[in-house]
């Protein structure tokens, strides 16, 4: 899951990027779905008809389409749309608790695709983002030809005792400061905050690039009142609607070429990574390193490189 940490650790807002990455949207606009209109953006439209489209959903739940910016830089072979998910970024705000459900952010795809004409796609998440990516990818839609699960939201109990083991490993103090306010339901005492922003420090953003040089915070805001609802006050903590949330049981129905891709010490646990990309029949696992949950802004040159030898590899 991604969220903005008052101190900048944020969720993925947005990394800044080379030159290629930062180019204006050759196509934006707003796309109906159930439920409001979605704020979307296009590159590489001279591909569009010729190469499977890309479309990239951000984590949250709440975030933007700022975090996965560093796609914008395969629009030199691929059409790629990055957008912002109804209720946060540049999409409307209904601010309506009952559009904030699995099933209908999973239908803004669909709605993607017909607006735009869209026969082939290749599905690409981060996050939050990858939890739709995933549950897109077991329908086995029509003409989708590919997906790319980043760090994604498999299972809620998983990540959460994969964080638990995280937090083990931090400082016997910033660990304890953070169970005992959690069990007293006071995450948001400023001793908690600062034990959030350490373990932030060694599992979101973990190099000095990502938070400061490499870090944006322009942009559309994101929508904490919906990470908090789905999720819960932190990344490691999660009371939400998504507390129960799991869906590996089905990856085994995925029948598109997958890569399963996350930070050698992510939010989203490697070893989890390893289990669930080797629970889909025609998957490919990539630890990028170094990296915490920000996998692009830790380490994107490793990232874009895995991608493109990915998405070539489908072709051959």
């Amino acid at each position: 899951m991604l969220r903005f940490a008052l101190a900048a650790i944020l969720a993925l807002t947005a990394f800044a990027l080379p030159a290629q990455a930062h180019q204006d949207p050759e196509i934006a606009g707003f796309i109906q779905v159930d439920g409001g209109k979605i704020w979307y953006r296009l590159n590489g439209r001279e591909h569009l008809g010729k190469r499977p489209a890309i479309i990239v959903m951000h984590g949250g739940p709440g975030g933007t389409h700022r975090g996965n910016m560093p796609y914008v830089a395969l629009a030199d072979e691929y059409p790629v749309i990055l957008y912002d998910q109804l209720g946060t970024g540049n999409s409307e705000r209904p601010n309506n608790p009952a559009n904030w459900r699995v099933e209908r952010f999973v239908a803004e795809i669909d709605h993607i695709r017909e607006a735009l004409g869209l026969d082939e796609v290749i599905i690409a998440g981060h996050s939050w983002g990858g939890t739709l990516a995933a549950e897109y990818a077991v329908r086995n839609p029509d003409g989708l030809k590919a997906a790319i699960l980043s760090s994604p939201l498999i299972s809620t109990h998983q990540w959460i005792a994969d964080n638990q083991e995280w937090i083990d490993q931090l400082p016997p103090e910033t660990a304890a400061t953070i169970r005992k306010h959690e069990a007293e339901g006071t995450t948001n005492h400023p001793d908690y905050r600062a034990a959030e922003e350490a373990f932030y420090a060694r599992h979101m953003c973990r190099t000095e690039g990502c938070r400061n040089s490499r870090y944006r915070v322009d942009g559309p805001d994101w929508n904490p009142v919906m990470y908090e609802i789905m999720w819960g006050p932190t990344e490691f903590f999660a009371p939400g609607t998504l507390k129960d949330y799991d869906i590996s049981p089905q990856l085994p129905n995925i029948a598109a070429p997958t890569l399963m891709i996350c930070g050698e010490y992510d939010e989203a646990a490697p070893k989890s990574c390893r289990k669930f990309g080797g629970m889909i029949p025609d998957a490919k696992t990539v630890i990028v390193p170094g990296a915490g949950h920000a996998t692009m802004g830790d380490n994107e040159e490793f990232y874009l490189m895995a991608l493109r030898i990915f998405l070539k590899g489908i072709e051959d």
